[in-house]
């Protein structure tokens, strides 16, 4: 399965092909439940597009999408690309099987480029539709391997694509009475970040999805990122 030409804004999408044999089929007869999303961190998206077809790097994503908005297709959706590697997301390991890669031509240095985020939109579009997955599945690289990776980064317009539909918050609705390290988390567990890793990292790869510009210690507006009520203290 694969996506056609889709319009998002008026935005066509036409998607390239370029095969990579750096795939293999999903384990245990699963499929894409969800969509992760990360940045090249290279020169260019012809050199990305380069390391993930190179079987001795033994990497890959389905997609790459360039700066000016060009879309490649690297392995088709129904296959297992190796993008995510090692992690957890709402205790589901494994999550190659279960999940659609798209690599951003960007560095994390900076914003992403429109025509970027045009082709994205109009690319989930398609996905989320096309494997009934919901928007709350659509998660960055950092979300799922916290500490280990930092992917798709501070600059990545989140809010942008929950505006259009194409993602969401996990947001909890209970809320916890305390507000320390332990209360944070199991809130943080309860919306999908199951990876056994350090405080420190837990927050700081919370924050990067819900609040990139926040600094210093753990505080009432990180559990009000989790949930659609402010946390008490006590």
């Amino acid at each position: 399965m694969g996506p056609g030409p889709v319009p998002s804004g008026g935005w066509q999408l036409i998607v390239h092909q370029h095969t990579s044999a750096n795939c293999g089929l999903r384990r245990d007869g699963l499929r894409p439940t969800h969509v992760v999303l990360h940045y090249t961190a290279m020169a260019t998206a012809e050199a990305a597009i380069e390391r993930l077809c190179d079987p001795a790097a033994e990497v890959s994503a389905h997609y790459v999408i360039c700066k000016t908005g060009r879309v490649t297709q690297l392995v088709p959706e129904g296959l297992r690309a190796w993008h995510a590697g090692a992690g957890e997301w709402d205790g589901l390991q494994d999550i190659n099987s279960r999940s659609i890669g798209i690599e951003l031509d960007n560095d994390g240095q900076g914003p992403f480029a429109a025509a970027l985020m045009q082709s994205l939109e109009a690319l989930l579009a398609s996905i989320l539709a096309g494997w009934a997955i919901p928007p709350e599945n659509v998660i960055g690289h950092s979300d799922m391997a916290p500490g280990r990776k930092f992917d798709p980064g501070p600059f990545f317009d989140w809010a942008r694509l929950e505006a259009r539909g194409l993602a969401a918050r996990r947001v909890v609705e209970v809320c916890p009475s305390s507000t320390d390290n332990v209360a944070f988390r199991h809130l943080a567990r309860a919306a999908g970040y199951a990876a056994d890793v350090s405080d420190d990292a837990l927050l700081a790869t919370v924050r990067l999805r819900h609040r990139p510009d926040a600094t210093g210690p753990l505080g009432p507006e990180d559990f009000a990122a989790l949930t659609r009520r402010t946390p008490v203290s006590i």
